[in-house]
């Protein structure tokens, strides 16, 4: 059962599994601002919690309360979550996704290292 949502703010580094866009989190950061993908770590914001380590796919975007977000499910367990987007997101990225155009498959990169 999940506990009260608690935000733990992590300043960390780390590399996108999909597009290989090496990212600085700010210690907010959630998500690939490229291909705005990320990977199911949490149970609740910043506790790296979660043992399922899919990948969370962008599946749409919803406006709530004047603001945008991404909204991700995760590929291996079917959780999904909202995540707000920033402004150092890619924007034609986020179209992509509000058209339902978003396809792993176009991020990959094609000499994975």
């Amino acid at each position: 059962m999940l506990q009260e949502a608690r935000f733990i703010k992590r300043k960390q580094k780390f590399k996108c599994e999909v597009c290989g866009q090496e990212v600085d989190g700010n210690g907010y950061t959630n998500h690939c601002p490229r291909c705005m993908a990320s990977k199911h770590v949490d149970n609740n914001p910043g506790d790296r919690a979660c043992t399922c380590h899919g990948i969370m796919e962008p599946i749409g975007i919803e406006y709530r309360h004047g603001k945008e977000y991404v909204i991700q499910r995760c590929i291996k367990c079917g959780h999904t979550r909202p995540n707000k987007v920033d402004s150092s997101d890619n924007r034609d990225t986020v179209y992509l996704i509000a058209r339902g155009g978003w396809n792993q498959s176009a991020f990959q990169r094609k000499n994975k290292s």
